[in-house]
């Protein structure tokens, strides 16, 4: 199933997507030179694609890989320098899309189960 593509997405719906928290993704916008997103008139960020696939790609090194984030920092560089970055982010990305979509499928069911008792 291919995740609808859209131009661009709030932070708020970035965090949803990848699990997690605004500051975190703030903190890696200072570690991450390519993580760089444009802000709109109202000065908030605006993700593109290329930025979600990044956030993937950073997301899938540290929290899968164990990276720390100096190591996933010169990872992306080698995978860039393979020309093998956007291959792999491209699939940390829709990871990501299944993993927030199983959440929100297992949330749905929780509702629409009656309770036991």
């Amino acid at each position: 199933m291919k995740r609808p593509v859209r131009e661009f997405y709030a932070i708020g719906e970035v965090c949803d997507l990848f699990g997690i928290k605004p500051h975190v993704l703030r903190y890696w916008e200072t570690q991450f030179p390519a993580l760089n997103p444009p802000k709109n008139r109202s000065g908030n960020r605006v993700y593109r694609q290329r930025d979600l696939e990044l956030i993937a790609l950073i997301q899938h090194l540290v929290h899968e890989e164990r990276y720390t984030i100096e190591g996933a920092r010169a990872r992306i560089e080698e995978l860039k320098q393979e020309g093998g970055a956007a291959e792999i982010a491209g699939r940390a990305l829709e990871q990501s899309f299944v993993r927030s979509l199983r959440g929100e499928l297992e949330e749905l069911l929780e509702i629409l189960t009656p309770p036991q008792g």
